[in-house]
């Protein structure tokens, strides 16, 4: 390969060719960008250079050793724009760096001069000698393969060859396996490099999965019909439902807050203020006498009881996620042991959670301002204690009311002991606060996906999730929480539940759903978009078994979606979702693609419709390019055949494509484009 450009004294900022707006890079390179092994990154640079010469770009990938690993040509995104993309594909955890290169490409030079002036009788045999001496040098290019240094030769001695016409010369210089040869290895001069920047490949459950939450003490509850007192499940009766929550494909299992829970100021049925003493309580506050948060309720049973639920899930494929809700109940040790980790007011009173006119009497923030010193060192032993019983997963609630410096602190001082875990972050708020909570260290987060529902508003946020956060924030598409129970839900029915759960788990390689979607639960309390009576403060007991097999359980399609999932490598990546147009405002349509290391490709395209109480038509007109079709897919008329993987059906589709979709029949095809 040619040297980089030699040393020029001084600091200048520009190198022989600018390369300008590098991505993905977060903070100027003071974060790392996110990717998980096997996932495609796009790669982009501003480069461009003086003259009409040929400017060739590159990226190149490092291994975290610091080798070189992958090279990819980029291409120029539309001409004249000097914006240049690719993709780079890392294989393994670990610190990795990419870096972008500029060169002038002496074959694109060449090629263009020639081709214009051999067409207007200028400097012909000039031309023709000046690639017959490139392509001589080329093939002497010990970097090459010998088939390849044997092509270039042989166009070197066509060009040189004066008893052959000028067609034929200059044709020789323009074969496609000439092409081929320089295209596997450029030939390059004057490189530029920009510097290096930091790319974290993280294990494959911090980028994609999906995840389902349930209640433990919900599962195996008995409630006594005659006096109406309940009894709890336990770890132990919650894992006879892991097997149902492993079929229908999920890949981590959810726990809500399994610790004591205060009985100062606790809640009752639906929020309510008072509680009976048979009411549970909410499980985010915190802490009792039995303990805080390195404890486990003793309903539920004992770490024991724990290390057998977290074994069996393993057994059925599933990881186990826990809460880490940072907040204590009035009856929390911590409340007396460290008064100091919590705000005192003037009257003497500590406070609680406030979120006006909402209050929380049941909860007490936490101050890192006080002592952060210590309580870091407390939530740090907590979580440790976790990790040592097998949990590699954190959902965190509430971080945005934490400061950011201390997750950035607490997930590096975690990933330098174990970087396999992983902290999902339940952030609903303003987007500088998302963005840096992805930038300080999560690996997930929870998103605005809930509330974005017209066609225009999901156009806006895929755009958001897959090009413009992608670096640093990856979303999980959650489409229900114990608190969040949308009037799309509410109001949609059976298609609403379908719709959302398509867009969900096909749009991002993360989704979730809380238990009851599959049975369409979608009552809410009266002004609220959560639930009536909540699980959060009660006992649930669910049917399972009785409603599938009465046909009153969508358990067969998240099935059905995850299948896909599994199946199709395309889905598993973020960044390449392409949007497509359709003539009707409630007809969503994008794609996703992803070239295998094998050389097969994969590449999909949803349709949904997203109005659940109407049939919606439209024509649907692809990104042809965006599919990365190849000869062999089309037929003589520049179609294509697509497989439904829902419906089961086939059809041939081009550039325009009318679609009809009933919501109460099928609102969505997924489908496959047959290689």
């Amino acid at each position: 390969m040619p040297a980089l450009e030699p040393h020029i004294p001084g600091k200048l900022r520009f190198g022989r060719f600018p390369i300008t707006d590098v991505s993905p890079v977060v903070e100027g390179g003071a974060f790392p960008a996110k990717a998980v092994a096997g996932e495609g990154i796009a790669v982009g640079a501003t480069a461009f250079r003086e003259g009409h010469d040929a400017l060739g770009v590159s990226a190149v990938l490092y291994s975290p050793r610091g080798k070189e690993k992958q090279r990819v040509r980029l291409r120029e995104l539309g001409k004249g724009l000097d914006r240049w993309h690719g993709i780079l594909t890392p294989t393994k955890e670990g610190e990795w760096t990419f870096t972008i290169e500029a060169w002038h490409d002496r074959y694109g030079t060449w090629h263009h001069n020639a081709a214009v002036k051999i067409a207007a009788g200028i400097d012909v045999e000039l031309m023709l000698a000046e690639g017959a001496a490139l392509f001589a040098a080329a093939a002497e290019d010990e970097d090459r393969s010998e088939a390849d240094r044997a092509t270039l030769r042989s166009a070197s001695y066509t060009l040189a060859d004066a008893s052959r016409s000028v067609e034929d010369r200059l044709a020789a210089g323009e074969a496609p396996e000439v092409r081929a040869a320089v295209e596997r290895l450029p030939i390059r001069e004057l490189v530029t490099e920009s510097e290096h920047f930091p790319l974290l490949v993280e294990r494959e459950r911090a980028g994609r999965g999906a995840w389902y939450e349930f209640f433990p003490r919900s599962e195996g509850a008995v409630r006594d019909h005659a006096t109406g007192a309940w009894t709890s499940g336990t770890l132990r009766t919650a894992a006879e439902r892991l097997p149902g929550v492993a079929a229908m494909g999920f890949d981590v299992i959810y726990l809500p807050p399994i610790h004591p829970i205060g009985r100062a100021f606790r809640k009752g049925p639906n929020n309510s203020l008072t509680a009976d003493p048979g009411d549970p309580g909410s499980p985010w506050a915190i802490g009792a006498a039995e303990g805080g948060h390195d404890t486990i309720h003793p309903d539920l049973g004992t770490f024991e009881d724990f290390e057998a639920f977290v074994a069996r899930a393993e057994e059925l494929g599933l990881e186990v996620a826990i809460d880490l809700a940072l907040q204590a109940s009035p009856d929390h040790p911590w409340v007396t042991s460290h008064p100091e980790w919590f705000t005192t007011r003037v009257d003497g009173s500590i406070a609680y959670a406030e979120n006006p006119p909402k209050k929380y009497q049941d909860i007490y923030p936490l101050n890192f301002d006080n002592d952060p010193e210590g309580l870091s060192k407390e939530i740090l032993r907590i979580v440790n204690l976790w990790i040592d019983h097998g949990v590699k997963i954190f959902r965190v609630d509430n971080p945005h009311t934490k400061p950011v410096w201390f997750w950035e602190w607490l997930i590096g001082k975690v990933a330098k002991k174990n970087p396999d875990v992983v902290f999902l972050a339940e952030a609903f708020t303003r987007p500088a606060m998302m963005k840096a909570l992805g930038r300080a260290g999560f690996q997930q987060s929870y998103t605005y996906f809930t509330w974005r529902n017209t066609r225009a508003e999901l156009e806006e946020f895929f755009t958001m999730i897959s090009k413009d956060w992608a670096p640093f924030y990856r979303p999980n598409l959650f489409v229900n929480t114990p608190d969040i129970l949308t009037e799309y839900l509410q109001f949609g029915g059976w298609p609403a539940f379908k719709i959302r759960a398509v867009l969900a788990s096909m749009a991002s390689p993360l989704w979730g759903v809380y238990a009851g979607y599959e049975l369409v639960e979608h009552v809410a309390r009266p002004g609220a978009e959560e639930y009536i009576d909540n699980e959060k403060y009660e006992y649930k007991q669910r049917d399972w078994a009785g409603a599938e097999a009465a046909g009153r359980s969508l358990a067969p399609y998240l099935t059905r979606l995850n299948e896909i999932r599994r199946a199709h490598p395309a889905l598993m990546d973020l960044q390449n979702l392409t949007l497509h147009s359709s003539t009707d405002d409630a007809t969503v349509v994008f794609s996703k693609h992803k070239e295998n290391a094998d050389g097969t490709k994969d590449t999909l395209i949803i349709v949904v419709n997203v109005d659940p109480h109407a049939t919606r038509e439209s024509t649907v007109t692809l990104d042809l390019p965006a599919l990365h079709l190849d000869r062999e897919s089309l037929d003589l008329e520049g179609r294509f055949r697509v497989d439904d993987l829902l419906s089961g059906q086939s059809w041939m589709w081009g550039e325009h494509n009318y679609v009809r979709l009933d919501a109460h029949a099928e609102p969505a095809h997924i489908l496959h484009v047959r290689r």
